[in-house]
């Protein structure tokens, strides 16, 4: 541990818009909790400039950074070496710059939401038929916890459906060894209902609507959005309208980022309390 003289070992998270990310008080969080000595801030980063804004990162001394939208897909291309979660997603929330100039790509996404919906929401993954909303970099880096957690039938539905058929075929032989069924379909198609939904599109931060139709909610489905705040609301209004449990992505950004901070700094911060103090409504972003 460093003397609190010392600079403290500084950790961002690049996206845009970043602007709305509660990671920094998550990690200021953990950090007090844990006694680790790190900063953590946002990084704004053009749509462009991404490869520009992870290296002047890392010159500055940053020790690492998550990645947030619209990013995620371009994270591995920058990596020395991704761990086989990354492979698998084709996308990365999660860079460590290494003391050799190297960088270790990895994607906690998939563990913070399986983590969130089946220790703190109670649900149980095992057998249940799960919609996924979504192939993109988001998409893409849960679709493995998923399968892993024990559905039994995953849907990924998009809007343009050859990207979900391609989530689907890259994951086929990890759903073949699970024994579950994995298939592509439109959104707009979909006729069958589901025990779980997750939304993970980008349609809930940019203020589109929702991009299922109702029909896909059983009575007392699970209904998650991996966005949380104002940007979840419309979603979870729905989901709540039409008979669903609705449940926002705090609690996997919580989670997901406790995966990082372990990662990073070799020690597991306290998750749960650290979600029951940001649910609070006096939390600070």
């Amino acid at each position: 541990m460093t003397s609190p003289a010392s600079p403290a070992d500084l950790y961002c998270v690049m996206g845009n818009p970043v602007a709305h990310s509660r990671s920094p008080a998550i990690h200021a969080r953990f950090a007090e909790l844990t006694g680790e000595h790190v900063a953590y801030e946002r990084r704004l980063v053009p749509m462009d400039g991404f490869a520009q804004g992870v290296r002047a990162f890392a010159a500055e001394g940053g020790r690492g950074c998550n990645v947030t939208v619209p990013f995620k897909t371009d994270a591995p291309g920058l990596a020395t070496e991704c761990s086989e979660r990354v492979q698998l997603a084709g996308a990365a929330n999660t860079l460590t710059f290494r003391a050799d100039g190297s960088i270790y790509a990895d994607n906690t996404d998939g563990l913070g939401l399986v983590a969130d919906i089946t220790h703190n929401a109670g649900v149980s993954l095992a057998g249940r038929d799960v919609l996924l909303v979504g192939a993109g970099g988001a998409a893409a880096g849960v679709l493995g916890p998923l399968l892993l957690a024990g559905a039994r039938h995953i849907t990924v539905a998009n809007r343009t459906l050859a990207k979900a058929q391609m989530l689907v075929q890259s994951h086929s032989a990890l759903a073949a060894l699970q024994k579950a069924e994995l298939s592509a379909q439109d959104p707009l198609a979909l006729s069958a209902d589901f025990d779980v939904i997750v939304n993970a599109t980008a349609s809930s931060l940019s203020g589109g609507g929702v991009p299922v139709p109702s029909s896909v909610l059983r009575r007392g489905a699970l209904a998650y959005d991996m966005m949380y705040g104002p940007a979840a609301q419309g979603f979870l209004d729905w989901a709540r309208q039409h008979g669903a449990v609705p449940r926002d992505g705090l609690g996997m950004l919580v989670e997901q980022a406790a995966e990082a901070f372990l990662l990073w700094r070799g020690v597991r911060p306290p998750s749960a309390q650290v979600l029951r103090e940001m649910q609070q409504p006096t939390a600070t972003a």
